[in-house]
């Protein structure tokens, strides 16, 4: 899978209420709104199950943006603590 790959497994999944879910949450339900407003529907009672459709795609597109996140930096890390494993004459501890 090109989003995550298979080496994505071996991390711990993120927490299901994150900041990128809630935001993209909030901003599926904002959207449902806008959609209410703009075609001249009551902008609340009209359409509430297109509301929790979009609040929910929202939703796992934050957790799955989240993961995505998560799995960029431990891949960094890795390669970062690699790149000290192998060159420690550049990363000397300071001796008091």
């Amino acid at each position: 899978m090109v989003f995550l790959p298979d080496e994505s497994r071996s991390l711990p999944p993120p927490p299901i209420v994150n900041k990128a879910s809630v935001w993209l949450g909030l901003t599926g339900w904002v959207a449902a709104l806008l959609d209410n407003g703009f075609s001249q529907r009551p902008v609340i009672r009209a359409g509430v199950h297109r509301q929790i459709l979009f609040t929910t795609v929202g939703w796992f597109v934050g957790y799955y943006l989240a993961k995505r996140t998560e799995y960029v930096h431990a891949k960094l890390d890795r390669e970062l603590f690699e790149y000290v494993k192998q060159h420690p004459e550049d990363f000397k501890t300071a001796g008091w």
